[in-house]
């Protein structure tokens, strides 16, 4: 989790932080997690976020997705997999908190 959010969620959290439809994006994303953990309304715990970043990752890259490397503004148009993996860090920020 920690390479996921040197990769993805530093820049893109900050991205969140200032382009509101992303924000939304992200958002929508991590109700979604939590739906799909069985925690609505609850924090996930470390454990199964990250088991399913893992799952989510391997799938992924088994496609051949890679990171994305975006700036601020590139991340407007950030593919699905890159919001949910967003979606996570956020997740996990929060967990820790």
């Amino acid at each position: 989790m920690d390479r996921l959010h040197r990769q993805v969620g530093a820049v893109g959290l900050a991205a969140a932080a200032v382009l509101p439809g992303l924000s939304a994006q992200v958002d929508q994303h991590a109700a979604e997690v939590r739906d799909l953990l069985g925690v609505r309304g609850r924090r996930p715990t470390l454990t199964a976020l990250a088991s399913y970043t893992d799952g989510l990752l391997d799938g992924a890259t088994g496609r051949g997705w890679q990171p994305p490397q975006h700036d601020l503004v590139g991340w407007a148009g950030a593919d699905g997999v890159a919001v949910r993996l967003l979606a996570l860090c956020a997740l996990v920020t929060s967990a820790v908190a």
